[in-house]
């Protein structure tokens, strides 16, 4: 495994180049520079290629189903929203996952497997190949989702609002560095969510990932259920615009579903 992985492109240091500004075009959102850029070029483990997987690209900004997204996210994800329930809220803070904070998205995600193993007292073997396989799931998750940002660097949802609507719009959640389609969150999500229900089949579980930190924990019908939740905190937490969400879902499952065969 070590000898496969060497030189599979994670040592590689992949500059960040500006596109010239333009309707539309991704600009940074935060002081530090873009995040992960190395992930546009890293061999993936199951699928065959970093574009295997890669969607159509996201809508006009002068697409009715643009602007349609865009009031959506307006009118939830603002910080002081009046339209946004407590329980939108709530769900955008537990899947948030802030780096340096918590563990991570992916973080999360093997949580959630550890928390099933346990309750059901998986034996070692099994357990082993379900830790490979959803790791290589959201290791390729992040690949494909990346190759995608970089790919068609849509801008934030902040910087359109901001620009054109309201400058003093804050979203609930902060804005991460790299650009908006497809939803990082939605893809890796998708993706544990199938190898997940793949190994253990539709079951209810608990997820307790954040009760040390104070963070009541939220049960779910079935693993595809989180992943929908999670998938949709980041329209309530106003930094992803709805086709980035349900795009980046279907990219995960098909990046799942290959992670399983293997």
């Amino acid at each position: 495994m070590l000898r496969w992985r060497d030189h599979d492109g994670l040592d590689v240091t992949v500059p960040y180049v500006q596109r010239p500004p333009g309707p539309g075009v991704w600009e940074p959102t935060a002081p530090t520079p873009p995040v992960d850029l190395v992930l546009t070029q890293v061999r993936p483990l199951a699928m065959r290629s970093v574009d295997q997987f890669r969607p159509a690209g996201p809508y006009a900004l002068t697409d009715p189903r643009y602007l349609r997204d865009l009031d959506e996210v307006r009118r939830l994800g603002r910080v002081d929203s009046t339209e946004r329930t407590a329980g939108q809220t709530a769900i955008a803070r537990f899947w948030a996952d802030d780096p340096g904070q918590t563990a991570t998205p992916p973080g999360h995600s093997l949580s959630i497997l550890t928390q099933v193993v346990r309750a059901l007292d998986v034996r070692l073997d099994r357990a082993a190949v379900a830790y490979a396989k959803v790791g290589m799931a959201v290791a390729d998750a992040f690949i494909a989702c990346w190759r995608t940002k970089y790919h068609y660097n849509l801008l934030r949802p902040v910087t359109y609002v901001r620009r054109v609507i309201d400058p003093a719009w804050t979203p609930l959640l902060t804005t991460p560095p790299f650009p908006e389609y497809t939803s990082g969150h939605s893809v890796q999500s998708g993706a544990a969510a199938y190898v997940l229900a793949d190994l253990f089949g539709p079951i209810a579980f608990t997820d307790r990932t954040h009760e040390a930190a104070g963070v009541p924990a939220r049960s779910f019908s079935s693993f595809t259920a989180a992943a929908e939740e999670a998938a949709i905190s980041r329209l309530y937490g106003g930094i992803h615009f709805r086709s980035a969400i349900e795009r980046g879902l279907e990219q995960g499952i098909l990046v799942g579903r290959e992670a399983s065969r293997v």
